[in-house]
């Protein structure tokens, strides 16, 4: 039976995100990945990621733009509608600049879809790792909550309308957009920045943190696997 389409349930919010993402129902029968890996530069070393200590944690201070896996393997960029969906009913990694442009990777990093955080592999570079969702509860906690965590968060640059982040936590959280399963189309970028969870919700979701360009929330959601977001990573203990 395919799954039921999840409406949101933003905890703690009172706004809707009219484009949050959407689960989609995984189709009956798999079809082969089409997606064409590509040979990127290998992982930067840790060292070259711009990093911020917040609280007890350390984080990247940037959004993560890695073709390869922490073992070295290529990720499949995925750039084509049937590229991206194929990555999905295979439960694939994949890939993409959002809009397919190269230019905002080197604003935003790259979009990846959930199997490509979970994947065994490895996303992050050696000595970090994907944020589960209590990892990012800890980070929106110091920051005072969820209500009033995003200013905090976000970047004082490159959001519509001007934003209202002022960066104290040093965060830089970006407006970088997501790519959506239904159409495979891009949305969001200058207004939203949604970042994964290495966390599950349920067999086709999992759990994801959101800033808006006009409010003040720090969102927390889950969404399908399918969706291209953002990824941020935290150092070890």
């Amino acid at each position: 039976m395919s799954p039921q389409k999840l409406p949101p349930q933003m905890i703690g919010m009172t706004l809707v995100l009219l484009l949050l993402i959407g689960c989609g129902a995984p189709a009956a029968t798999q079809v082969p990945p089409t997606a064409t890996p590509v040979l990127p530069t290998a992982i930067p070393a840790a060292n070259e990621f711009k990093t911020v200590t917040i609280g007890t944690q350390q984080w990247m201070a940037e959004n993560l733009n890695v073709g390869t896996f922490r073992n070295g393997e290529p990720i499949p960029e995925a750039k084509t509608k049937a590229e991206w969906e194929a990555a999905y009913k295979n439960e694939a990694a994949a890939w993409c600049y959002y809009n397919n442009d190269p230019a905002n990777g080197k604003k935003f990093g790259k979009l990846y879809n959930w199997y490509a955080v979970n994947d065994p592999r490895g996303l992050a570079p050696a000595g970090w790792h994907v944020p589960s969702d209590k990892e990012w509860t800890v980070l929106v906690s110091y920051l005072g909550g969820e209500n009033v965590a995003g200013p905090k968060m976000k970047s004082s640059t490159e959001w519509n309308g001007g934003g209202i982040g002022n960066n104290s936590s040093g965060f830089t959280g970006l407006p970088g957009g997501e790519r959506l399963y239904e159409d495979a189309g891009f949305y969001s970028s200058g207004d939203i920045g949604f970042w994964w969870s290495s966390t599950k919700n349920d067999k086709w979701n999992a759990w994801y943190r959101a800033l808006h360009y006009s409010y003040t929330i720090a969102g927390r959601d889950n969404g399908g696997m399918n969706t291209g977001f953002s990824v941020r990573c935290v150092k070890n203990d």
